[in-house]
């Protein structure tokens, strides 16, 4: 059942503070090459090498948001107070290093410092973007923490669905990965009510194997074992199977969850029949459009002439996972976290998200001749990442970082000049 009182919590977001903020945010993440790129047309050429940077890149308003609320946190509390985070802030290491480097102390993950347990009454805890699961939130309430909720606006209201759900007793189906922050937040929302159940899918297989469930029946355990640690507990594919709503994490592939919603509804008309559909099968639209926006500007930018594309990003960031796997069904990409994972013109180190490891390309790029490089970026990745990128691709083609950044200042004073 959800908390009968609710967590306190405070805005930071106050004029003078985020003035201050928006000042360090700049500092920290700002690239002067990337904004001469957005504003003529996302091309840039110096040499015989062009960039073609997707028109839709980097931080999305939901991660600006977080990021925002993370530094007036930390310039809102008395500097010898604590100020705790939950976990990664955003997906992207250089950004979670900078919290940390600021004084905020993380609660889980790599820079883990402190744990639940040391907290206590008025202690402010940062809400990562991906939001946090119900029985968290339950155990800052019960310690009276502070709260400041970065959660993004696009994952409640996927929680609003499934919360719906749940007070109806409708199984939710989720569409994501179930080990991922935003899912396992999700997911939680389903048990913040009694009778409320959940299932994650992570792909078309999974939903193929739901959908036979459905129409056919099959061996329960073995359902239950196929999908261990994707389900609420006491879920019973039996019972729980008779009325669904679809629901996703935000940052899916929209194609996919279509295509996940498409199959369920068959399945379900096809065990219950069109005439009552309605009361068996819900599905609401909650692709983040942040995500949608970079999909389709990436989907532009590979109908262009390219001869491989580099895309920028943590690599447990899904979002930027999903740019990758497009990538890679058009032409040679390489999904990297930023310039240091580019040794030389012979070797780079990439992630291969379908398999989940680190891969070495060995040359992987072209030192003559014409070549054009496109780039775009998750939505977790800062500028001045984006930036470092380009110009280590210059520098291996034999064009110093100063030549390139002299070249886009050239032509910025020739455009001011009478």
């Amino acid at each position: 059942m959800p908390s009968a009182e609710k967590p306190k919590r405070i805005n930071v977001r106050r004029p003078d503070i985020m003035e201050k903020v928006k000042a360090e945010v700049v500092t920290h993440y700002r690239s002067e090459l990337v904004e001469h790129l957005r504003a003529n047309g996302c091309t840039f050429a110096y040499g015989d090498t062009g960039i073609r940077l997707a028109k839709e890149f980097g931080f999305c308003y939901g991660v600006e948001r977080a990021i925002d609320l993370a530094y007036a946190a930390r310039r809102h509390f008395p500097k010898e107070q604590p100020v705790y985070i939950l976990g990664e802030i955003i997906h992207n290491p250089h950004v979670n290093e900078q919290i940390r480097n600021m004084g905020l102390t993380f609660l889980s993950g790599g820079h883990q410092a402190a744990s639940i347990d040391d907290l206590g009454k008025g202690d402010p805890v940062v809400i990562p973007a991906f939001g946090t699961e119900v029985g968290v939130t339950d155990l800052l309430n019960e310690r009276g923490c502070t709260i400041i909720d970065a959660t993004c606006g696009d994952v409640m209201s996927v929680w609003k669905r499934v919360r719906q759900n749940a007070r109806d007793q409708v199984t939710s189906i989720i569409h994501g990965k179930a080990w991922h922050e935003e899912t396992k937040a999700t997911s939680s929302q389903a048990k913040a009510y009694e009778n409320g159940h959940y299932l994650v899918v992570f792909d078309l297989d999974d939903t193929d194997y739901v959908c036979r469930y459905i129409t056919q029946g099959g061996d329960r355990e073995a359902f239950l074992k196929k999908f261990e640690g994707a389900t609420s507990d006491g879920f019973d594919p039996d019972k729980h199977l008779d009325a669904i709503g679809l629901a996703n994490q935000t940052t899916m592939l929209r194609g996919e969850t279509e295509e996940v919603q498409r199959r369920l509804r068959a399945a379900m008309i096809e065990k219950h029949g069109e005439e009552v559909i309605a009361e068996h099968f819900r599905y609401f639209d909650t692709i983040c459009g942040a995500t949608q926006d970079r999909q389709d500007a990436l989907r532009d930018l590979l109908s262009r002439p390219m001869d491989l594309l580099l895309v920028v990003g943590g690599y447990n960031s899904s979002n930027t996972s999903h740019l990758a796997e497009m990538g890679e069904e058009k032409l040679p990409t390489y999904f990297i976290k930023d310039a240091s994972e580019i040794e030389s013109a012979e070797r780079l180190n990439h992630f291969l998200q379908h398999k989940q490891e680190m891969v070495v390309a060995e040359n992987w790029l072209p030192l003559k001749g014409e070549l054009t490089v496109g780039i775009t970026a998750g939505a977790s990745c800062p500028n001045n990442l984006i930036e470092e990128v380009i110009l280590r691709t210059y520098e291996l083609r034999g064009a110093p970082s100063s030549e390139v950044l002299g070249s886009i200042h050239a032509e910025s004073a020739a455009d001011v000049s009478p």
